[in-house]
Protein backbone atom coordinates (compact mmCIF):
# COMPACT_ATOMS: atom_id res chain seq x y z
CA UNK A 1 0.00 0.00 0.00
CA UNK A 2 1.18 3.85 -0.65
CA UNK A 3 1.45 6.09 2.23
CA UNK A 4 2.54 10.04 2.08
CA UNK A 5 5.65 10.42 3.72
CA UNK A 6 8.03 12.86 4.93
CA UNK A 7 11.54 11.32 3.17
CA UNK A 8 14.10 14.64 4.36
CA UNK A 9 15.11 16.86 6.40
CA UNK A 10 13.86 19.49 4.60
CA UNK A 11 10.74 21.68 3.65
CA UNK A 12 8.82 19.88 1.34
CA UNK A 13 10.17 16.24 0.67
CA UNK A 14 7.24 14.36 0.62
CA UNK A 15 6.64 11.41 -1.29
CA UNK A 16 4.62 8.30 -1.80
CA UNK A 17 5.91 5.20 -0.40
CA UNK A 18 4.92 1.32 -0.74
CA UNK A 19 4.53 -0.03 2.78
CA UNK A 20 3.36 -3.87 3.54
CA UNK A 21 -0.09 -3.68 5.13
CA UNK A 22 -0.01 -4.05 8.84
CA UNK A 23 -1.25 -7.18 10.72
CA UNK A 24 -2.91 -6.30 14.36
CA UNK A 25 -0.94 -7.42 17.21
CA UNK A 26 -2.19 -8.56 20.65
CA UNK A 27 -3.88 -5.71 21.53
CA UNK A 28 -4.14 -4.10 18.28
CA UNK A 29 -6.48 -3.26 15.83
CA UNK A 30 -6.19 -2.86 12.26
CA UNK A 31 -8.37 0.63 11.20
CA UNK A 32 -8.92 1.26 7.39
CA UNK A 33 -8.83 4.79 7.22
CA UNK A 34 -11.72 7.16 5.61
CA UNK A 35 -10.65 10.93 6.18
CA UNK A 36 -7.64 12.31 7.35
CA UNK A 37 -7.00 16.09 7.70
CA UNK A 38 -3.96 18.33 7.94
CA UNK A 39 -3.20 20.52 10.42
CA UNK A 40 -0.15 22.91 12.00
CA UNK A 41 1.64 20.15 13.12
CA UNK A 42 1.73 18.61 9.69
CA UNK A 43 2.57 21.79 8.25
CA UNK A 44 5.35 22.17 10.31
CA UNK A 45 6.77 18.40 9.64
CA UNK A 46 6.06 19.63 5.91
CA UNK A 47 8.08 22.48 6.74
CA UNK A 48 10.30 20.55 8.98
CA UNK A 49 10.83 22.80 12.28
CA UNK A 50 12.95 21.96 14.88
CA UNK A 51 10.56 19.94 17.08
CA UNK A 52 10.43 17.40 14.44
CA UNK A 53 14.02 16.58 14.33
CA UNK A 54 13.41 13.35 15.89
CA UNK A 55 11.72 11.64 13.04
CA UNK A 56 13.24 8.48 11.79
CA UNK A 57 12.99 9.10 8.11
CA UNK A 58 10.81 7.95 6.08
CA UNK A 59 7.77 8.33 8.10
CA UNK A 60 4.21 8.20 6.80
CA UNK A 61 2.81 11.33 8.35
CA UNK A 62 -1.23 12.16 9.37
CA UNK A 63 -2.67 11.89 13.26
CA UNK A 64 -6.26 13.43 12.80
CA UNK A 65 -8.60 10.54 11.40
CA UNK A 66 -11.38 8.83 11.27
CA UNK A 67 -11.82 4.93 9.84
CA UNK A 68 -13.00 1.82 10.47
CA UNK A 69 -11.75 -1.38 12.30
CA UNK A 70 -11.12 -4.25 9.68
CA UNK A 71 -9.22 -7.09 11.62
CA UNK A 72 -8.89 -7.45 15.83
CA UNK A 73 -5.70 -8.79 17.23
CA UNK A 74 -5.98 -11.42 19.97
CA UNK A 75 -6.70 -9.61 23.25
CA UNK A 76 -8.92 -7.08 21.89
CA UNK A 77 -12.72 -6.94 24.03
CA UNK A 78 -13.64 -3.22 23.13
CA UNK A 79 -13.92 -2.95 19.62
CA UNK A 80 -14.99 -5.11 16.60
CA UNK A 81 -14.97 -5.37 12.72
CA UNK A 82 -16.93 -3.17 11.54
CA UNK A 83 -16.96 -0.03 14.39
CA UNK A 84 -16.25 3.10 13.56
CA UNK A 85 -13.31 4.79 15.57
CA UNK A 86 -10.83 7.78 15.37
CA UNK A 87 -7.47 7.51 17.57
CA UNK A 88 -6.04 9.38 20.67
CA UNK A 89 -2.92 10.18 18.90
CA UNK A 90 -0.71 10.92 21.81
CA UNK A 91 -0.21 7.65 23.30
CA UNK A 92 1.00 7.67 26.57
CA UNK A 93 3.48 5.15 28.31
CA UNK A 94 1.31 3.93 31.18
CA UNK A 95 3.87 3.90 33.12
CA UNK A 96 5.58 6.73 34.49
CA UNK A 97 4.05 9.24 37.17
CA UNK A 98 2.06 11.48 34.68
CA UNK A 99 -0.13 8.21 33.23
CA UNK A 100 -0.29 7.14 36.85
CA UNK A 101 -1.95 10.08 38.21
CA UNK A 102 -4.32 10.28 35.11
CA UNK A 103 -2.19 13.08 32.93
CA UNK A 104 -1.36 11.58 29.47
CA UNK A 105 -1.42 14.15 27.71
CA UNK A 106 2.18 15.23 29.02
CA UNK A 107 3.50 11.62 29.77
CA UNK A 108 7.11 11.88 29.83
CA UNK A 109 7.53 8.85 27.21
CA UNK A 110 4.85 9.50 24.71
CA UNK A 111 4.56 8.99 21.46
CA UNK A 112 2.81 10.17 18.82
CA UNK A 113 1.15 8.66 15.59
CA UNK A 114 2.54 10.50 12.45
CA UNK A 115 5.22 11.60 14.09
CA UNK A 116 7.45 8.97 16.05
CA UNK A 117 5.49 5.71 13.93
CA UNK A 118 3.82 5.52 10.92
CA UNK A 119 0.34 7.76 10.46
CA UNK A 120 -2.76 8.10 8.72
CA UNK A 121 -1.64 9.01 5.29
CA UNK A 122 -2.38 5.59 4.28
CA UNK A 123 -4.63 3.16 3.54
CA UNK A 124 -4.37 0.68 6.67
CA UNK A 125 -2.78 1.30 10.01
CA UNK A 126 -2.58 -0.48 13.00
CA UNK A 127 -3.49 0.89 16.30
CA UNK A 128 -3.59 0.27 20.45
CA UNK A 129 -6.98 -0.99 21.38
CA UNK A 130 -6.44 1.30 24.01
CA UNK A 131 -5.39 4.77 21.84
CA UNK A 132 -8.85 4.19 20.24
CA UNK A 133 -11.91 6.22 20.94
CA UNK A 134 -15.22 5.28 19.38
CA UNK A 135 -17.49 7.00 16.71
CA UNK A 136 -21.27 7.84 17.97
CA UNK A 137 -23.56 6.77 15.26
CA UNK A 138 -25.07 10.15 15.00
CA UNK A 139 -21.36 12.08 13.68
CA UNK A 140 -20.62 11.72 9.89
CA UNK A 141 -17.48 9.91 9.16
CA UNK A 142 -15.89 13.55 7.38
CA UNK A 143 -16.94 15.23 10.53
CA UNK A 144 -15.12 12.67 13.06
CA UNK A 145 -12.07 13.26 11.11
CA UNK A 146 -11.77 16.78 13.08
CA UNK A 147 -12.69 15.30 16.43
CA UNK A 148 -8.92 14.96 17.57
CA UNK A 149 -8.39 19.10 16.60
CA UNK A 150 -11.72 19.76 18.42
CA UNK A 151 -10.52 17.80 21.13
CA UNK A 152 -7.76 19.90 21.58
CA UNK A 153 -10.06 23.61 21.61
CA UNK A 154 -12.69 21.64 24.62
CA UNK A 155 -9.81 20.78 26.59
CA UNK A 156 -8.28 24.05 26.13
CA UNK A 157 -11.32 26.28 26.97
CA UNK A 158 -13.87 23.49 29.10
CA UNK A 159 -11.20 22.50 31.22
CA UNK A 160 -8.25 25.17 31.18
CA UNK A 161 -9.99 28.35 30.72
CA UNK A 162 -12.74 30.26 32.76
CA UNK A 163 -15.28 31.44 29.98
CA UNK A 164 -18.38 30.96 31.05
CA UNK A 165 -21.73 32.91 29.85
CA UNK A 166 -21.27 36.89 28.92
CA UNK A 167 -17.38 36.70 29.05
CA UNK A 168 -15.42 39.00 26.60
CA UNK A 169 -13.53 36.22 25.08
CA UNK A 170 -10.26 37.34 21.85
CA UNK A 171 -8.87 34.36 19.85
CA UNK A 172 -5.43 34.78 18.37
CA UNK A 173 -5.23 33.28 15.09
CA UNK A 174 -7.98 32.37 12.76
CA UNK A 175 -6.02 28.45 12.05
CA UNK A 176 -7.82 25.27 12.85
CA UNK A 177 -7.56 25.12 16.74
CA UNK A 178 -8.24 29.18 17.12
CA UNK A 179 -11.46 28.55 14.75
CA UNK A 180 -12.65 25.79 16.91
CA UNK A 181 -11.21 27.25 20.31
CA UNK A 182 -13.65 30.22 19.32
CA UNK A 183 -16.16 27.81 18.45
CA UNK A 184 -16.45 26.29 21.81
CA UNK A 185 -15.59 29.56 23.79
CA UNK A 186 -19.31 30.51 22.17
CA UNK A 187 -20.77 27.10 23.03
CA UNK A 188 -19.80 28.00 26.47
CA UNK A 189 -21.24 31.55 26.35
CA UNK A 190 -18.58 33.90 25.56
CA UNK A 191 -18.82 36.49 23.28
CA UNK A 192 -15.95 36.14 20.75
CA UNK A 193 -13.70 38.28 18.61
CA UNK A 194 -11.49 36.43 16.30
CA UNK A 195 -8.00 38.19 15.24
CA UNK A 196 -5.65 37.30 12.74
CA UNK A 197 -2.92 38.73 10.10
CA UNK A 198 -2.58 40.26 6.58
CA UNK A 199 -2.42 36.99 5.10
CA UNK A 200 -5.76 35.66 6.96
CA UNK A 201 -7.36 38.19 4.67
CA UNK A 202 -8.50 36.49 2.21
CA UNK A 203 -9.53 33.08 3.66
CA UNK A 204 -9.41 32.57 7.21
CA UNK A 205 -11.01 35.70 8.81
CA UNK A 206 -13.81 35.45 6.49
CA UNK A 207 -14.40 31.87 7.43
CA UNK A 208 -14.60 32.93 10.89
CA UNK A 209 -17.45 35.41 9.51
CA UNK A 210 -19.27 32.91 8.32
CA UNK A 211 -18.63 31.05 11.43
CA UNK A 212 -20.50 33.48 13.15
CA UNK A 213 -17.85 36.19 14.67
CA UNK A 214 -16.46 39.69 14.64
CA UNK A 215 -12.82 39.75 13.23
CA UNK A 216 -9.80 42.04 13.46
CA UNK A 217 -7.21 41.74 11.15
CA UNK A 218 -4.07 42.96 13.21
CA UNK A 219 -2.30 44.53 10.20
CA UNK A 220 -4.90 47.16 9.08
CA UNK A 221 -7.26 47.60 12.32
CA UNK A 222 -6.72 49.97 15.02
CA UNK A 223 -6.86 46.82 17.73
CA UNK A 224 -7.16 49.75 20.45
CA UNK A 225 -10.37 50.91 19.36
CA UNK A 226 -11.60 47.58 18.84
CA UNK A 227 -10.56 46.48 22.05
CA UNK A 228 -12.35 50.16 23.50
CA UNK A 229 -15.24 48.68 21.47
CA UNK A 230 -15.84 45.52 22.06
CA UNK A 231 -14.75 45.42 26.58
CA UNK A 232 -15.15 49.31 27.30
CA UNK A 233 -11.40 49.66 27.32
CA UNK A 234 -11.54 47.59 30.39
CA UNK A 235 -9.55 44.57 27.88
CA UNK A 236 -11.05 40.53 27.44
CA UNK A 237 -11.32 38.53 30.13
CA UNK A 238 -10.00 36.01 28.46
CA UNK A 239 -7.90 35.69 25.30
CA UNK A 240 -6.49 32.30 23.37
CA UNK A 241 -3.39 32.52 21.79
CA UNK A 242 -3.33 29.85 19.18
CA UNK A 243 -1.06 32.10 16.64
CA UNK A 244 1.97 29.73 17.17
CA UNK A 245 3.98 33.07 17.09
CA UNK A 246 6.24 34.67 19.38
CA UNK A 247 4.20 37.90 18.60
CA UNK A 248 1.05 35.88 20.26
CA UNK A 249 1.80 36.12 24.19
CA UNK A 250 2.97 39.82 23.99
CA UNK A 251 -0.10 41.31 21.99
CA UNK A 252 -2.26 38.98 24.39
CA UNK A 253 -0.68 40.63 27.52
CA UNK A 254 -2.15 44.30 25.60
CA UNK A 255 -5.43 42.58 25.10
CA UNK A 256 -6.30 41.27 28.18
CA UNK A 257 -8.09 42.90 31.35
CA UNK A 258 -6.38 43.13 34.71
CA UNK A 259 -7.46 40.14 36.65
CA UNK A 260 -8.28 38.06 33.60
CA UNK A 261 -6.60 34.45 31.78
CA UNK A 262 -4.43 33.68 28.99
CA UNK A 263 -4.59 30.80 27.72
CA UNK A 264 -1.43 29.50 25.73
CA UNK A 265 -1.95 27.10 22.89
CA UNK A 266 -0.07 27.62 20.10
CA UNK A 267 3.27 26.60 20.79
CA UNK A 268 5.40 29.91 20.04
CA UNK A 269 8.97 28.85 20.70
CA UNK A 270 10.73 32.20 22.13
CA UNK A 271 9.92 35.48 23.07
CA UNK A 272 11.15 38.32 25.17
CA UNK A 273 8.97 40.54 27.18
CA UNK A 274 8.41 42.23 30.66
CA UNK A 275 6.52 39.87 32.85
CA UNK A 276 6.32 42.37 36.22
CA UNK A 277 3.10 43.61 34.13
CA UNK A 278 1.12 40.36 34.18
CA UNK A 279 2.22 40.29 38.01
CA UNK A 280 1.15 43.40 39.22
CA UNK A 281 -2.30 43.05 36.96
CA UNK A 282 -2.89 39.45 38.41
CA UNK A 283 -2.66 38.21 35.07
CA UNK A 284 -3.52 34.50 35.05
CA UNK A 285 -1.32 32.66 32.57
CA UNK A 286 -2.71 29.16 31.67
CA UNK A 287 -1.10 26.94 28.87
CA UNK A 288 -2.94 23.97 27.59
CA UNK A 289 -1.55 20.95 25.13
CA UNK A 290 -3.18 18.08 23.47
CA UNK A 291 -6.27 16.43 24.94
CA UNK A 292 -7.86 12.98 26.86
CA UNK A 293 -10.09 10.63 26.90
CA UNK A 294 -12.76 12.93 28.53
CA UNK A 295 -11.67 16.23 25.81
CA UNK A 296 -13.18 13.69 22.75
CA UNK A 297 -16.16 12.55 24.41
CA UNK A 298 -16.69 16.61 24.45
CA UNK A 299 -15.31 17.09 21.00
CA UNK A 300 -17.77 14.42 19.84
CA UNK A 301 -20.92 15.94 21.74
CA UNK A 302 -20.05 19.76 20.49
CA UNK A 303 -19.60 18.27 16.68
CA UNK A 304 -23.04 16.38 17.16
CA UNK A 305 -25.04 19.56 18.48
CA UNK A 306 -23.82 21.27 15.92
CA UNK A 307 -21.44 23.67 18.48
CA UNK A 308 -18.36 22.91 16.18
CA UNK A 309 -20.08 23.64 12.61
CA UNK A 310 -17.79 21.06 10.82
CA UNK A 311 -19.69 21.63 7.37
CA UNK A 312 -18.51 24.99 7.14
CA UNK A 313 -15.17 24.47 8.77
CA UNK A 314 -14.02 21.13 6.89
CA UNK A 315 -12.41 22.31 3.07
CA UNK A 316 -12.98 18.91 0.66
CA UNK A 317 -11.22 20.89 -1.98
CA UNK A 318 -7.76 19.13 -1.67
CA UNK A 319 -6.28 15.76 -2.75
CA UNK A 320 -4.00 13.83 -1.00
CA UNK A 321 -2.41 12.59 -4.67
CA UNK A 322 -1.64 16.21 -4.75
CA UNK A 323 -0.33 17.04 -1.82
CA UNK A 324 2.32 19.66 -1.96
CA UNK A 325 -0.40 22.08 -3.41
CA UNK A 326 -2.27 21.51 0.14
CA UNK A 327 0.20 22.09 2.54
CA UNK A 328 1.35 25.05 0.69
CA UNK A 329 -1.98 26.67 0.37
CA UNK A 330 -2.53 25.66 4.38
CA UNK A 331 0.78 27.62 4.99
CA UNK A 332 0.02 30.62 2.78
CA UNK A 333 -3.45 30.93 4.95
CA UNK A 334 -5.38 29.61 1.92
CA UNK A 335 -6.99 27.30 3.54
CA UNK A 336 -8.14 26.50 7.22
CA UNK A 337 -9.00 22.39 8.28
CA UNK A 338 -8.24 20.12 4.73
CA UNK A 339 -9.32 17.02 4.97
CA UNK A 340 -8.37 14.27 2.60
CA UNK A 341 -10.80 11.24 0.86
CA UNK A 342 -7.81 8.31 1.61
CA UNK A 343 -9.68 5.81 -0.30
CA UNK A 344 -7.91 7.83 -2.97
CA UNK A 345 -4.97 5.75 -2.12
CA UNK A 346 -6.74 2.42 -2.99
Amino acid sequence: MRGLAKVERSSGAMEFVERQKPEPDAGEVLVEVDYAGLCGSDAGIYEFESAFERMELPTVIGHEYAGRVVEVGDGVTEFGVGDRVVERPIRGCGECYQCRIGEENVCQDAVITGVDHDGAYERFIAVPERALHPIPDDVEQRHAAVAEPTSIAARAVIENSRVGAGDRVLVEGPGPIGLLTAQVAAAQGGTVVVSGVGQDADYRLPLAEELGFETVNVADDDTEARRERHTGGVGYDVVFDTTGHPSGLTTAVEEVRKGGQIVLVGQTGETSMPYSPLVRAEIDLQCSYASMYEDFERSFRLIRDGDVDCETFVDTRFSLLEADEAFETFIEGGTCKPVFDISELA
